[in-house]
Formats: structure tokens, sequence, C-alpha cells
């Protein structure tokens, strides 16, 4: 799933090498933590929001099959 999500947030941005994403394994889910340039930052978030909430369904669909809840989280 993170292989995915990095797939993902690489094919959208610029600078690709930035890319860093952490995850952190929790009781009942799992939390991503997405770090991109910030140059990136707005490509990666979209207008209002909208393909930072596309991202998280893609994750989130993915992890419905593997019976997984999972939080995509954008930090600088």
């Amino acid at each position: 799933m993170k292989d995915m999500l990095e797939l993902i947030i690489k094919n959208l941005v610029d600078n690709p090498n930035d890319v860093s994403i952490v995850e952190k394994a929790e009781e009942k889910a799992v939390t991503y933590e997405v770090s991109v340039n910030k140059a990136d930052m707005g490509k990666v978030i979209g207008k209002q929001g909208k393909m930072a909430k596309a991202i998280r369904s893609i994750i989130k669909a993915i992890a419905v099959k593997e019976h997984k809840k999972v939080n995509v989280e954008f930090v600088d």
C-alpha cells in the first residue's frame, strides 16, 4: 500500500526525489505522513483539497480490501 501511495505521489510532483513517506502503525490503523518539496505541495493538495481527497480515497479503497484502516496526512 505504501508503494502505491509513493507511485501516485511521485507521478504528480516535479521533484520525485524529495518525496518522503513515513509509515506509523498504530493499534487499529496505519498513518502515512507524506512530505514533498514545498514547490510541489500545491500539486499534491490540489484546488480546494480535491487531489488530496482523491489520493486518500484510492488508498482507503485499497485498505478496505486488506481489512485495514488507513490515514494519509500531508506534512511540511
